[in-house]
């Protein structure tokens, strides 16, 4: 995931004095403290995107940035009101198609025939000088001196990368014809083979089980697009149906689809009952596809329906609509859900659907926007909500591009909030909160490092598989002009 060992030449500065506390560390999760780093981190977009998010990021901060001939190797306007003078300087590697290093350095200008960059009262001299800051323009007077990775730009430059909104397709998005997709591998976790008769539960999820119970709600805020968060349903699934329970799995999936789905399940699975899926569906073809109708997803879908032949009493409800924006999107979302409780008043249902539709709570940004949590906990006593911590890793999505100013559709890399980090010593498993946190959530289903799951149905040319720095990625859908979308932070 991680290039290690790399970044120990070009700290070089690190304990030089700096112009405030902690520009040269990064705050580390795991102790609380702000460190000098060990690693580098690779990003998991060509490096030319990366770099322009990176003068999308300075811009925004007021600060011109020009960039030399090829494009990986950028400097900024000098920081205001710094004397001596300073300026970043910005240098991109590119490792693969979809992988790159971006190092965002502050280097500090001295006086020419001053001293040099140890600022010891020896002269250090134009040699002394690392030879990738040689060519930096000077300044009248000055020349550059020393410099030290800015950790804190790039923290908001790993913002913007990884921790941007996902993004919900919901209309004007057409499907295309059945010959142009091809169905991607089941090797996916929680998926099985074609012939493998048997359900692939897997070992129930650790203190779960408190959550489970008969007419109880459970709302899983989803991050879209990967194969851990199916995975985690499934063994929660096969845990409340060995108990007896019958179950409703809920699904951010058009409730027009659901006549489909029920054909689906009552089918074998073979290859005339998935063709007859996939041919009448508008939600599985697609034309930009978001993590709703992930690989996983789909996987997870066939893993009921092989629950059901082993005699388990298990639905899946379809929640979401193909039309609406807003709080009428939620509205009907929460309708849905209401209706698929009220024909199975009796069952546990597990909802997986967006981070906000999850909330139980208001939102901050909007006080007249009303989650669909929000709508079925004022309905229904027995509500309850998790969100999910982890560690840094993959998932498909689709985001908005600040810079390009255009939706993709790609495998990107994401990294959680600190309140949702997963540490090394968090293991896998779910922690309940006394009292609940903020947005109504109890608890926090700890997955680990999240993998990306692409489209079920993908064009034959999309490679979309894998972790930060494990290997090229491809594969992006640029959406046109037309295609709606609802942003799920």
């Amino acid at each position: 995931m991680r290039r290690l060992g790399v970044m120990l030449g070009f700290l070089g500065c690190v304990g030089c004095v700096s112009p405030t506390r902690g520009l040269s560390a990064r705050y580390n999760p795991e102790t609380g403290q702000y460190e000098a780093p060990r690693h580098e981190l690779v990003y998991v977009v060509p490096a030319e995107d990366a770099m322009m998010t990176v003068r999308y990021v300075l811009e925004k901060n007021h600060y011109s940035v020009m960039e030399k001939e090829g494009g990986l190797e950028m400097y900024s306007s000098f920081i205001p009101d710094v004397v001596p003078p300073e300026r970043y300087y910005i240098q991109g590697e590119r490792l693969g198609p979809r992988q790159s290093l971006v190092r965002i350095f502050r280097l500090r200008y001295t006086q020419e025939g001053g001293y040099g960059a140890d600022d010891s009262g020896r002269s250090n001299g134009q040699d002394s000088m690392p030879v990738f800051f040689r060519d930096v323009p000077g300044l009248e007077g000055y020349r550059p001196a020393h410099g030290f990775r800015d950790m804190e730009v790039e923290q908001k430059l790993l913002e913007v990368l990884e921790m941007a909104p996902s993004l919900e397709l919901v209309d004007g998005n057409p499907p295309v014809p059945l010959a142009s997709v091809v169905m991607g591998s089941t090797g996916e976790k929680g998926e099985g083979t074609a012939t493998s008769p048997a359900p692939a539960c897997g070992a129930p999820i650790e203190d779960a089980s408190s959550l489970i119970s008969a007419g109880g709600v459970l709302l899983v805020a989803d991050p879209l697009g990967t194969q851990e968060v199916p995975s985690a349903a499934l063994r929660m699934v096969c845990e409340a149906t060995a108990r007896d329970l019958p179950v409703t799995l809920a699904l951010s999936i058009p409730a027009s689809e659901q006549p489909l789905l029920e054909r689906y399940l009552a089918s074998d699975g073979d290859s005339a009952a998935v063709q007859e899926l996939f041919s009448q569906s508008t939600f599985w073809r697609r034309t930009y596809q978001d993590g709703r109708s992930s690989r996983a997803m789909l996987g997870l879908v066939e893993q009921v329906r092989r629950l059901r032949v082993s005699g388990r009493d298990v639905a899946v409800a379809a929640i979401d609509t193909d039309k609406a924006h807003g709080n009428e999107r939620e509205a009907q979302m929460a309708q849905h859900l209401l209706d698929a409780r009220s024909k199975r008043s009796q069952a546990w249902t597990l909802v997986l659907t967006g981070s906000v539709h999850a909330r139980t709570t208001g939102v901050s940004w909007d006080g007249d926007f009303e989650p669909m949590g929000s709508r079925v906990a004022r309905a229904l006593p027995a509500v309850r909500a998790l969100d999910v911590g982890f560690q840094r890793g993959t998932q498909f999505a689709c985001r908005y591009s600040v810079w390009a100013e255009a939706v993709e559709c790609n495998v990107f890399g994401i990294s959680p909030a600190p309140e949702a980090w997963q540490s090394s010593k968090q293991v896998a498993g779910l922690k309940l909160f006394t009292p609940q946190e903020p947005h109504g959530v109890q608890g926090r289903l700890y997955l680990g490092s999240l993998t990306a799951s692409p489209p079920a149905l993908v064009a034959p040319h999309e490679v979309t598989t894998g972790k930060p720095g494990t290997g090229p990625q491809g594969g992006a859908i640029t959406p046109r002009a037309g295609a709606s979308v609802a942003a799920i932070p």
